[in-house]
C-alpha cells in the first residue's frame, strides 16, 4: 500500500518528521509490525537489532610489570527495548558500523583495566574471572550508548616471546613429563614381567605337555602288552560268553514252543474234555431226573387205581360174608366191628398187590363214600396178621 512501511524482524524503523517522538527522540520507534508514513511529511530509517561482533588486540601490563598480548571477540547488539534503540539511534543510526569500533574501543580499556590488577598466573589460570570482570566494568557503559553485550570470550594470551609463562609452566611439564617417565617405566616393567610370566608359563605348558604325553605313551605302551598278553583268555572268555547267549537264546525258545504247546494243544483238550464232561454229567442228571419223574408218575397212577378198586374189592369180601351165616350179638358195635374186618382185608389185598409190584401204601388209607367224611382203616399187621 502506499505510503505503509514494514521493519524487518530484526530492524527498528524509526520515523521523524512529526510532533510524536517518544522520551524526547526526534523520532518514533517502530518494531515488530507496520506503520503509515506520510511521504514527503515524514521519513523512515532503519536501525539494524542483528547481532554484531567486535575484535580486541591489546597490549596489556600485568600486576608484575610483564606485557600480555590479549586477544578477546565480543558479541553484542542493540537493546530491544525502546530507551536502547532511541540511544543507539541517536549515536549510530548514519553510520551503524561505528558500534563495532566504539564497543572495540570500549572494552580495550576495560581490558587494560582489569589485567593491570592481576598477576600472570591468574590472568592464564583464571580467564572467565578475568572475562566476568571485563564485562561488569563495561555494562553500565554499552547500555547508556544503548548497546547488550552476550559474550566476551578470551581467545589469546601470550608474553610476546618473554618466556614468563613457559618458565611458569616448566615445573608443571617437569613434574608432567617426571610422571609420564615414571608411568612409562611401569608400563614397562609391567611388560617385561609380563612377557616374563608369559614365557614361563609357555614353558611350564611345554614340560606339562611332555609329561601328559610321556604317560599316555606308557599307558598305551602298558596297555599293549596287557591286550597282548590277555588275548587268549579274551577269545576263550568271548568263546564262553557266546555259549553262554546260545544257551540263553535255546532256552529262551523252549520256553517260548512249550507255551506254544500249552496255549495251542494243552489248554484247547482240556477245555474240550472239561466240555464232554460236563455235558456227560448234565444228559445223565436229565436222563435220571426223566427216570425218577416217570417211576414217579407210574406210582401214583398204581396207587390211584388200587384205591379206586379197594371198594369194588371190600364190596366183594361183604358179598361172600353175606352168603355166609354169622350171627351179631352186640348190635351195631357188632356190625362195625364186621365192617372194619372187611376194610383191613381190602387193605391187606391191596398191600400184597402193591409188594408184588415193587410198590408200597402208608400206614393209613381214607376212603371216601360219595363226598362223605373219610373213614380210616387199620391195616393187618404183617407179622401176625391181626388188626390193629
Amino acid at each position: 500500500m502506499f505510503g505503509y512501511r514494514v521493519p524487518a524482524p530484526d530492524q527498528a524503523m524509526l520515523i521523524s518528521g512529526g510532533r510524536y517522538g517518544q522520551k524526547g527522540a526526534p523520532f518514533k520507534v517502530v518494531t515488530g509490525h507496520g506503520a503509515f508514513v506520510l511521504p514527503f511529511v515524514r521519513k523512515t530509517r532503519y536501525l539494524t537489532l542483528a547481532m554484531c561482533e567486535s575484535e580486541v588486540a591489546e597490549q596489556c601490563v600485568t600486576k608484575q610489570g610483564i606485557t600480555l598480548n590479549v586477544r578477546a571477540v565480543i558479541a553484542f547488539k542493540v537493546g530491544n527495548d525502546t530507551e536502547s534503540i532511541i540511544n543507539a539511534g541517536q549515536r549510530f543510526l548514519s553510520d551503524q558500523d561505528q558500534m563495532s569500533t566504539l564497543t572495540g574501543r570500549i572494552f580495550a580499556g576495560h581490558l587494560r583495566s582489569i589485567i593491570g590488577s592481576m598477576t600472570v598466573e591468574e590472568i592464564v589460570t583464571e580467564r572467565q574471572k578475568l572475562a566476568t570482570e571485563v564485562l561488569d566494568g563495561s555494562k553500565v557503559e554499552m547500555a547508556r550508548i544503548g548497546l547488550t553485550v552476550d559474550s566476551l570470550q578470551i581467545q589469546s594470551i601470550d608474553d610476546m616471546n618473554s618466556g614468563y609463562i613457559d618458565a611458569m609452566a616448566a615445573p608443571h611439564n617437569a613434574a608432567i613429563q617426571r610422571q609420564a617417565q615414571i608411568a612409562q617405566a611401569q608400563a614397562n616393567q609391567a611388560s617385561a614381567e609380563a612377557q616374563q610370566e608369559s614365557q614361563r608359563k609357555q614353558a611350564e605348558y611345554q614340560r606339562q605337555t611332555m609329561v601328559v604325553q610321556a604317560q599316555y605313551k606308557a599307558e598305551v605302551d602298558k596297555a599293549q602288552a596287557e591286550a597282548a598278553q590277555a588275548g587268549p583268555l579274551a577269545q576263550a572268555q568271548a568263546q564262553l560268553n557266546v555259549l553262554h547267549a546260545q544257551t540263553d537264546l535255546a532256552n529262551s525258545q523252549a520256553e517260548l514252543r512249550q507255551r506254544q504247546l500249552l496255549s495251542e494243544v494243552i489248554k484247547p483238550a482240556e477245555a474240550e474234555a472239561e466240555k464232554v464232561r460236563v455235558l456227560a454229567e448234565a444228559d445223565a442228571a436229565r436222563t435220571k431226573l426223566q427216570a425218577e419223574a416217570a417211576a414217579s408218575h407210574d406210582r401214583v397212577a398204581l396207587d390211584r387205581m388200587l384205591i379206586e378198586q379197594l371198594p369194588m374189592i371190600v364190596k366183594e369180601a361183604a358179598a361172600g360174608l353175606a352168603a355166609a351165616n354169622v350171627s351179631v350179638l352186640n348190635g351195631a358195635d357188632g356190625l362195625s366191628e364186621i365192617a372194619a374186618g372187611l376194610v383191613g382185608q381190602g387193605l391187606t389185598i391191596l398191600e400184597s398187590v402193591k409188594k408184588s409190584l415193587g410198590t408200597s401204601v402208608g400206614p393209613e388209607v381214607k376212603l371216601f363214600d360219595n363226598g362223605a367224611a373219610p373213614t380210616t382203616a387199620a391195616l393187618p399187621d404183617a407179622a401176625d396178621g391181626q388188626t390193629r
